[in-house]
């Protein structure tokens, strides 16, 4: 229930996309009562007269939405609390669980953004309490992530996520593991960690860059270390250090090299 176009149309695709059961309205417009939430502008709150409504805004974080509408619809026990799974990654893969409750499931676009995307939760349930479990694998990765937490919250724990990635496509499989992290017991975090970027880490991206770069050339060292420090994407720097093809003449096709 909105009168903001743009909005409407955002929500609508998102409840259709997860097959929510919606009756569409304008705002003064009676809410039948077999309606059990309410979907509108965070400004329109106050003029909907119901009492479960949810406020959102352009462009809103999709995680904790869902995972908003799904508890006002009473698929968790309004007292629980949350346990969120993350399976480390280049872009981890997240649960949300109350109880036995998956309440939303998907991939986060980068370890730094876990940040934003706790912070979304938090803000969104501010009475309940959160506990962030992070797999162990992808030590580059996990400590990235585990490092963006900390600055949003310290109720953190480590999981041995060994045999915690089933086989199959990267998203739904990270999505499902992030599951199964969430359902295991960890050790707490005490705070950030130093990430260090092993020589083995680094040998181990430049074989990816080559095949990202379809096996024309492999990045140099220097863009492997700022990729895995979160501040340049393997693209980019794939893109950032293809040969120029004007250096090619009598000595044929560069085939890259290695640093």
């Amino acid at each position: 229930m909105t009168g903001d176009p743009a909005l409407y149309a955002e929500l609508a695709s998102l409840l259709r996309e997860y097959r929510f059961p919606t009756v569409s309205l304008l705002p003064g417009q009676r809410v039948p009562d077999r309606v059990a939430v309410v979907l509108t502008s965070t400004g329109e709150i106050p003029k909907i007269a119901h009492p479960k409504v949810l406020g959102a805004s352009h462009g809103a974080d999709r995680a904790s939405l869902l995972a908003a509408l799904r508890s006002a619809l009473g698929k968790d026990a309004p007292d629980s609390g949350f346990v969120v799974g993350i399976d480390p990654g280049p872009t981890p893969g997240y649960s949300v669980l109350a109880g036995d409750a998956v309440l939303a499931e998907g991939i986060i676009a980068a370890p730094e953004a876990t940040a934003k995307f706790a912070n979304e939760l938090l803000e969104r349930f501010p009475a309940r309490p959160f506990l962030f479990r992070v797999g162990l694998g992808d030590r580059v990765a996990r400590t990235r992530i585990v490092n963006a937490l900390w600055k949003v919250s310290h109720n953190i724990e480590l999981v041995d996520e060994h045999g915690t990635t089933p086989r199959g496509h990267r998203r739904p499989r990270d999505a499902v593991a992030a599951r199964r992290i969430a359902s295991l017991p960890g050790r707490p975090v005490h705070g950030t960690e130093e990430l260090r970027i092993r020589p083995g880490e680094i040998a181990n991206l430049q074989r990816e860059s080559r095949i990202s770069s379809g096996g024309t050339h492999t990045i140099p060292r220097s863009l492997a270390v700022r990729v895995l420090e979160g501040s340049l994407s393997l693209a980019d720097a794939v893109e950032a250090s293809r040969p120029d093809p004007r250096a090619r003449g009598a000595h044929g096709a560069s085939r890259g090299q290695r640093y």
